[in-house]
């Protein structure tokens, strides 16, 4: 009974930490890259799409990601959620294909861009913190119904404080790691 709970904990634990790997990926950093632009939502024949499902986007340079639409169609509409978009970038068009130049970052953004990660990571251990809480709850109504003894709880406890460490932690490693990124020139 313990051992369900504490894998279930873990289980979605580890949802956090992937849900937070994705939210960084869409931090920009100096370097282009896809996943910038990968989840932007473009409005695709009144329904909102992700631009991934619409192009295909590749970053040929550092400092540059090519758009290419399947559907010429959706060209301008591509364009227009990327310019609504909070990227601050302005898409140039040759009729076939977007060219987004990335321009680099000063010193003021990089900070702004630092505080956006340490809000992203503090809602990933806020998270992994909520799925500790629901487990310790279940944990205690088990042994209030007396489906596991008080020793079991107390083991029950301590693993599960060693797995919100060890996820805790893993959320700070990504943290250190996108913040380098960001303050690389």
């Amino acid at each position: 009974m313990v051992k369900d709970a504490l894998h279930d904990a873990e289980e979605r634990m580890k949802g956090a930490l992937h849900a937070l790997t994705e939210s960084l990926a869409t931090v920009r950093t100096g370097r282009a890259s896809p996943a910038l632009v990968e989840k932007l939502m473009v409005e695709y024949y009144g329904a909102p799409t992700p631009l991934m499902q619409l192009a295909s986007i590749s970053a040929p340079e550092p400092r540059l990601l090519t758009i290419k639409p399947f559907d010429a169609s959706s060209l301008k509409s591509i364009e227009k959620a990327i310019q609504a978009s909070d990227l601050n970038i302005n898409p140039s068009n040759d009729g076939k294909i977007i060219r987004l130049s990335l321009p680099p970052l000063t010193e003021e953004r990089r900070k702004d861009l630092v505080k956006v990660v340490h809000h992203r990571l503090e809602e990933a251990r806020v998270a992994v913190r909520n799925v500790r809480r629901d487990t310790h709850n279940d944990l205690r109504e088990f042994e209030k119904e007396k489906v596991i003894t008080e020793d079991e709880l107390k083991h029950g406890e301590t693993d599960l404080q060693k797995l919100t460490d060890k996820y805790v932690e893993q959320i700070e490693t990504h943290g250190k790691k996108k913040e380098e990124e960001i303050k690389q020139i």
